[in-house]
């Protein structure tokens, strides 16, 4: 099993945000997809980041995460923001980031 931060683009911290979703190794994130890991890091409990998915799908392509542009990057857009319409809280994130800053929030 390889790591995912063997993985171009992508280093311990999203290798990290992966393992608490429940994505440990990087056949698993190549397995899913770029689309569906990214909805498991929403409902994991990450906030969205469009250039966060983007730089995954590069990763996944095996292309540096600066090569997305134009066209390419506007249909990246197109489905960015449908997986986070279907797989992000706003309201309960809104709520998490409010314990947090009370210090009884949930780790990550």
């Amino acid at each position: 099993m390889t790591a995912i931060s063997s993985i171009r683009n992508l280093g311990p911290a999203t290798e990290a945000a992966f393992v608490r979703a429940g994505i440990r190794t990087a056949e698993e994130l190549r397995q899913l997809g770029a689309d569906a890991a990214y909805a498991k890091l929403l409902e994991a409990g990450e906030r969205p980041h469009f250039i966060g998915y983007y730089v995954l799908v590069m990763a996944l392509q095996d292309r540096p995460w600066n090569a997305c542009k134009g066209e390419e990057k506007a249909a990246l857009r197109v489905r960015f923001d449908a997986i986070k319409a279907g797989h992000f809280d706003d309201g309960l994130s809104r709520i998490e980031a409010e314990l947090d800053a009370l210090g009884v929030g949930r780790r990550r």
